[in-house]
C-alpha cells in the first residue's frame, strides 16, 4: 500500500517502471517477436529430421497453443494486482522469495541466451569475412580474430542499442531483424533451395535415392527417430515471457486484451516462419541436415554469395537480439537491488557495461561455459514459461472468483506439472549427452 501514498511534496514519487506507454501495436509486435525468434530457427530442419513431418507439426502447434496460454496466465494475473513486472508478481504471490526466485531465472536464462548469440558471432563471423575477402583461414589477421569481432560488435551495435530508455525504441530494429530472418527464409525456400538439392546428391553420395519427395525412403512422414530429444527443443522455441510484461509496460493504450492479440500474432508468424524453414531444410537435406542448417548448405559451397549473404543476415538478426533480451535481465536486477528507487542514467549504464562485459568474457575465456548454461536454461526456461505463470495465476487469483477445484485453476496446475516434467526430461537428456559424450573421450583415449 506504500506505493499509492503521496511523496513529501505531494506527488507520487516516480519509480524506474513509471511511464506513459507510446509504443505502438505494431511495433510491439516486432520487438516480442524478435524476442521469440532466436538461433534456434537454424535447429529446426534437424529437429524435423528427427521426428518427421506430422510429429513436427503436431508438437510445434502444441507447444504454440501452450505459450499463448502460458502469456494468458501472466496477463490475467497482472491485471488483477494491476503490475506489470514479473518480478513484482512473484513478490505478490510469495513475497521476497517469488521475486528473488523469478528475477534470477529471468537474469540466468537471459544470460544464457545473449552468451549463446554472441558465441554464434564469434564463431561465424570470422568465417563470413573470411570467404567475402577470400582470405587464408590459417592467417593471422585482426580481422579474421572471432575474439576481437565479438568486442567491436558487442561495442558498437549492442551497447548503444542496450543504452535506450525504453524497449520500445527498439521496434525498428526488431522489424529489420525480422525482416533478415524473411531473407533467409526466403532463400531457403525459394529456387535456389533445388539448385542445392542437386548438388547435395552429388555431395553427400546420395545417388541412389529416389528423388521424389514422396518415394524418398528418408523422407518420413512421422518417425519417432530420437523423438524425445527433440521435445526440449521445441518446448523452448516460442521463449519470450520475460520480455512479455515489460513490452506491456510500454504498450500505448495497453489492455490485457490487446496484448495478447500482440502476443498472439507475434507467436503466429514465427509458428509460420519456424514451420517453413524446419520443412524447406529437410526437404533439402532429409537426413543429412545438420544440427545448424546452414552449416550444411556451407559444406555444399562455402563460398556460394546468396548462403554468405544470409549468413550475414543470420548474424545480423542474432546480434539485434541481444539488446532484446538484455532489457528483462537489467529489469530484474533493478527490481531485486533497487525496487523503491527513482530512473538514474548512471545505474541503467552501468548495468549495461558490466551485464555485456561479463558476457564477453565468458564468450572469450570460457566457451565451455555454454554447456553449464545448458543446464540452467533446461531448469530457468521451464520456470518461466510454464511454473512460474501457473503458480502466481492460482496463488493471485482470489479464491472467491475461482476456487480451486474450478477449471481455469486444475488446468493452471496441469500447466505447471506438464513444466516440472519438461525441466525433469531437458536435464535427463543433457545427462545422457554428457555421459554418452565422456564416455566415447574415455574410448578414445
Amino acid at each position: 500500500s506504500e506505493e499509492f501514498l503521496p511523496s513529501g511534496n505531494g506527488k507520487k514519487a516516480i519509480r524506474f517502471t513509471d511511464f506513459e506507454g507510446k509504443t505502438s501495436f505494431g511495433m510491439s509486435i516486432f520487438n516480442l517477436g524478435n524476442a521469440i525468434m532466436g538461433s534456434g530457427i537454424l535447429g529446426l530442419a534437424y529437429a524435423m529430421a528427427n521426428t518427421g513431418i506430422l510429429l513436427f507439426l503436431f508438437l510445434l502447434t502444441a507447444v504454440a497453443a501452450l505459450s499463448a496460454y502460458s502469456i494468458h496466465l501472466l496477463l490475467k494475473a497482472a491485471g488483477i494486482v494491476g503490475i506489470r513486472a514479473y518480478e513484482q508478481l512473484g513478490y505478490r504471490a510469495f513475497g521476497t522469495p517469488g521475486k528473488m526466485a523469478a528475477g534470477i531465472a529471468i537474469t540466468l536464462q537471459n544470460i544464457g541466451a545473449m552468451s549463446s548469440y554472441l558465441y554464434i558471432v564469434k564463431s561465424e563471423l570470422p568465417l563470413v569475412i573470411q570467404a567475402f575477402l577470400k582470405e587464408d583461414p590459417n592467417s593471422d589477421l585482426w580481422y579474421l580474430n572471432g575474439n576481437y569481432l565479438v568486442i567491436i560488435v558487442s561495442a558498437c551495435v549492442i551497447l548503444p542499442l542496450s543504452l535506450m530508455k525504453q524497449l520500445g525504441y527498439l521496434g525498428y530494429t526488431s522489424g529489420f531483424s525480422l525482416s533478415c530472418m524473411v531473407f533467409f527464409l526466403t532463400a531457403v525456400s525459394g529456387p535456389s533451395s533445388q539448385l542445392f538439392f542437386t548438388q547435395s546428391l552429388i555431395y553427400s553420395d546420395m545417388s541412389t535415392w529416389h528423388t521424389g519427395p514422396l518415394s524418398c525412403p528418408l523422407m518420413c512422414l512421422f518417425t519417432f527417430l530420437q523423438t524425445a530429444y527433440t521435445i526440449p527443443i521445441l518446448a523452448f522455441a516460442f521463449v519470450c515471457h520475460p520480455e512479455v510484461l515489460p513490452i506491456y509496460t510500454e504498450l500505448r493504450n495497453p489492455s490485457k486484451k490487446k496484448m495478447q492479440k500482440v502476443s498472439n500474432i507475434s507467436i503466429l508468424v514465427m509458428y509460420t516462419m519456424y514451420f517453413l524453414a524446419a520443412l524447406f531444410g529437410y526437404l533439402t537435406f532429409y537426413d543429412k541436415v545438420e544440427p545448424e542448417l546452414l552449416h550444411t548448405y556451407s559444406r555444399i559451397d562455402p563460398y556460394d554469395t546468396l548462403i554468405l549473404c544470409v549468413r550475414v543476415a543470420v548474424l545480423t538478426a542474432v546480434t539485434l537480439t541481444v539488446p532484446i533480451v538484455l532489457f528483462p535481465v537489467r529489469r530484474a536486477i533493478l527490481h531485486m537491488l533497487f525496487p523503491t528507487k527513482p530512473f538514474s542514467w548512471l545505474r541503467h549504464v552501468l548495468i549495461a557495461l558490466v551485464l555485456l562485459f561479463f558476457i564477453n568474457m565468458l564468450v572469450i575465456f570460457a566457451p565451455n561455459i555454454l554447456g553449464i548454461f545448458g543446464v540452467i536454461g533446461a531448469t530457468s526456461a521451464p520456470c518461466l514459461i510454464f511454473i512460474f505463470p501457473a503458480v502466481f495465476y492460482i496463488r493471485i487469483v482470489p479464491k472467491e472468483d475461482e476456487p480451486m477445484s474450478s477449471v481455469p485453476k486444475i488446468v493452471a496446475v496441469c500447466f505447471a506439472a506438464l513444466g516440472v516434467s519438461f525441466m525433469v526430461m531437458s536435464l535427463s537428456f543433457i545427462i545422457i549427452d554428457w555421459t554418452s559424450g565422456t564416455s566415447r573421450a574415455a574410448g578414445g583415449h
